[in-house]
């Protein structure tokens, strides 16, 4: 029987695959000098973290293709910087956590805190899962959404509830209010519209425990985009409306 010919076209497939997960990943191997300010001696971590973004993160659609270039300075530092405003030693819920961010990226930059992730995608959760195994982070790994009762009763309140563009403030005030403790924070990783989502949903997220919302920039010394951030006080039980 005549060859087809076919292994060889498998073999040109593989080759071209693989230097195009070679390229995608290259990108961990130049970090700019803002990830050395932020990272220390964790950089490292921080490089390797990169590379499992740009490969396995976008083979399993949580990064799309066109964010490779961007990786550091759009999503690992722009996250990393939220740990201007956290405290030493914090405990940390980072509510739909999606690709770890801005979870892992603190969890390298602070080995100081204690971490928890909580993402209701099974594909998802796997994936924090193994990436932080790789990368030797004690970080917990919590499957389910923040607002439901399992999720609540197996995380214990933290000091700070994170999250990255997940939800207007009115939900995600509701969501994240449970998860932390009576004088713990909300920060909220928003855009340019958070000061105009502040005044729409004030209201709404002091019946639901979170009050003094306000706008911080963080970053501004070592990137070249700050990081906007809207950071909420947990103030006791939610108020309730009174049943007649």
């Amino acid at each position: 029987m005549k060859h087809d010919g076919s292994d060889g076209d498998n073999g040109d497939h593989s080759t071209a695959d693989d230097s195009y997960l070679a390229d995608r990943a290259a990108v961990a191997d130049s970090p700019p000098p803002a990830a050395t300010a932020i990272f220390g001696d964790r950089l490292e971590l921080a490089q390797q973290y990169c590379r499992i973004l740009a490969t396995d993160g976008i083979d399993h659609g949580l990064m799309g293709p066109r964010e490779v270039p961007r990786l550091w300075d759009r999503h690992i530092l722009n996250c990393a910087v939220v740990q201007e405003v956290i405290d030493d030693g914090q405990s940390i819920i980072d509510i739909g956590s999606g690709a770890g961010l801005p979870g892992i990226p603190l969890a390298i930059a602070r080995p100081d805190l204690t971490i928890t992730l909580i993402e209701p995608l099974l594909r998802r959760s796997e994936f924090l899962q193994r990436t932080v195994e790789a990368l030797g982070l004690p970080v917990r790994v919590v499957r389910g959404r923040a607002e439901e009762k399992a999720v609540r009763a197996e995380v214990e309140p933290a000091d700070v509830v994170t999250s990255r563009a997940l939800a207007p403030l009115d939900r995600l005030s509701r969501w994240s209010a449970p998860l932390i403790r009576d004088g713990g924070r909300l920060v909220a990783l928003k855009g340019s519209s958070a000061p105009d989502e502040i005044e729409r949903d004030r209201k709404v997220a002091e019946r639901n425990g979170i009050g003094g919302l306000r706008v911080e920039l963080v970053g501004k010394s070592v990137v070249e985009q700050p990081t906007t951030l809207v950071i909420g006080d947990k103030r006791g039980a939610p108020k309730r409306r009174r049943t007649r």
